[in-house]
């Protein structure tokens, strides 16, 4: 029996989150060093593009894809591999911290094999959206659009309690919009991408999918349906 001294007042992250997190930054410490010439010599400067180059979603390639109807493993691992990629330090570290608090509250309901299930393909379908709604010429890269997709699971949870307990289920959604709109500030102070799009297409990814993904829940969801 565990003494009530002795347990943590903090709940630990489940190990596949720390994981993940922890690739995701040592990616990015790799290309930091590098280009601070503290790590792999005068060619890891250039490191960070090479990797860019290689690895990050690119609708141009998409396209060259779609129109040659070829679909070669070295350009479909880029719909896994760029959210492993970040433009900066700053960046990266928002998006690791966003995946650990929200990756701690999926992995905890649905299980370590769905969280990541949600993370990357909320990373997919954000990547196919970008690529057929825009014709953006920058590359996509970031763990966001995959975070998108844990922020929708968890408002899908939330959606879920608070129809239980008969209160506004509008009010699970809150915090997509409250994100929206700060990047929406953000982009008109600092100058705007189009990385928004792949955001809002991995929060929908992951709303939906959590339907299927979260134990009981499309049953949950049809007697909603029927009661009403």
């Amino acid at each position: 029996m565990t003494h009530p001294h002795n347990e943590s007042p903090v709940n630990p992250l489940p190990p596949v989150v720390v994981a993940l997190a922890l690739v995701i930054f040592g990616v990015e410490l790799v290309f930091t060093l590098g280009a601070r010439g503290l790590a792999g010599g005068p060619a890891a400067i250039g490191w960070r593009s090479d990797w860019m180059e290689r690895f990050a979603f690119s609708d141009r390639v998409f396209e060259w894809m779609r129109e040659t109807g070829t679909w070669p493993l070295e350009h479909l691992i880029r719909f896994v591999s760029y959210p492993f990629l970040h433009w900066n330090f700053t960046q990266m570290l928002f998006a690791v911290v966003i995946l650990l608090a929200m990756g701690k509250i999926v992995a905890e309901v649905m299980g370590a094999v769905r969280m990541l299930a949600l993370f990357f393909l909320g990373s997919i379908g954000g990547a196919l959206v970008f690529a057929l709604v825009l014709n953006d010429p920058t590359p996509l890269v970031g763990a966001f659009p995959g975070d998108y997709a844990l922020i929708g699971g968890f408002t899908y949870l939330l959606w879920l309690r608070l129809g239980a307990a008969g209160s506004n289920q509008v009010r699970a959604f809150s915090m997509i919009g409250v994100l929206m709109g700060l990047q929406l500030v953000f982009g008109l102070l600092f100058g705007a991408n189009n990385y928004w799009v792949a955001e809002l297409a991995g929060f929908c990814t992951g709303f939906m999918l959590s339907i299927l993904l979260i134990p009981g829940g499309f049953t949950r969801l049809l007697s909603r349906m029927r009661s009403r």
